[in-house]
């Protein structure tokens, strides 16, 4: 049963202005519940617009998006956000920053199950031994561990990731990937990641969705990944279909920044995704 559903969405920020102001163009998308997706797609190519109508922060100037049948119109605990930017209060620790959430979606709970989920979570994410820090003392990975560990506390339905790894360094990337998948795994909750790595979609996501680049952008042809689970970075690198996958991909992508170049000589130039080849 699909937990979102995007129809006919349209999105234009000035109607006044030709073409210009035309951000997303008849975006259909339809989501399982229990399904990790993944939506890859140039910097500058919709995809903020994008992830926040789809938390409620926007409301599409034509169509309707769907999440368990009815129409978002808001952001709700049942969409878990996680950013690229950590947003945390910097006045309170990782157990402030936390029990914050918690209390806001559990109101009516007691001091020892707020207490409880908070140290669920916080162990979860391998920061036991920081609860009491401020976010200026920990590294960024353990602030964007502080951030997953917020959003998956609330209790979502949902998972949405808007480049959430993007500014951190690959190693860290890289076990924060591997963490986010082993909580999704366990929980099964549907996941909906936004990002500019194809290896990190091909990594962690059952199907890959590029996203066309703007202005009018829209979705692309779906990528299935048929590689099972649990998947090792390792190996992965030597298997034909992981191979195969990725330049499919790579070069749908390219083609898809050739044409946008023609169609726009005089727009600025837009940058690609993550196309290099790399080992995990």
């Amino acid at each position: 049963m699909a937990i979102l559903e995007l129809k006919n969405v349209y999105k234009t920020y000035n109607p006044k202005t030709e073409y210009k102001g035309e951000v997303l163009d008849n975006i259909n998308l339809s989501i399982e519940e229990g399904e990790f997706v993944a939506i890859v797609g140039f910097s500058g190519s919709g995809k903020t617009t994008l992830v926040n109508m789809i938390n409620g922060l926007l409301q599409p100037t034509e169509g309707e998006v769907l999440f368990k049948n009815k129409k978002v119109e808001d952001t709700s605990h049942e969409r878990g956000m996680i950013f690229q930017n950590y947003s945390l209060l910097p006045w309170l620790s990782v157990y402030g920053n936390i029990e914050m959430s918690v209390k806001e979606v559990f109101p009516k709970e007691n001091k020892k199950f707020i207490s409880e989920r908070v140290e669920e979570y916080v162990e979860m994410v391998g920061l036991s031994h920081a609860i009491n820090k401020l976010p200026k003392e920990l590294s960024g990975g353990m602030r964007q561990r502080v951030s997953v560990a917020r959003t998956l506390a609330m209790n979502p339905e949902m998972i949405i990731m808007d480049e959430p790894l993007g500014a951190l360094d690959a190693l860290t990337r890289g076990n924060l990937q591997e963490e986010i998948l082993k909580i999704w795994e366990t929980s099964k909750r549907t996941a909906l990641l936004i990002t500019n790595d194809v290896d990190e979609g091909i990594f962690m996501a059952d199907r890959i969705i590029p996203l066309k680049p703007g202005p009018k952008a829209t979705l692309g042809p779906e990528f299935t990944v048929n590689i099972p689970r649990p998947r090792d970075k390792t190996e992965m690198n030597h298997l034909d279909e992981f191979k195969k996958l990725r330049n499919e991909i790579i070069e749908y992508l390219m083609e898809l920044g050739e044409l946008n170049k023609q169609k726009k000589e005089n727009a600025p130039e837009l940058l690609l995704p993550n196309l290099t080849p790399k080992s995990f």
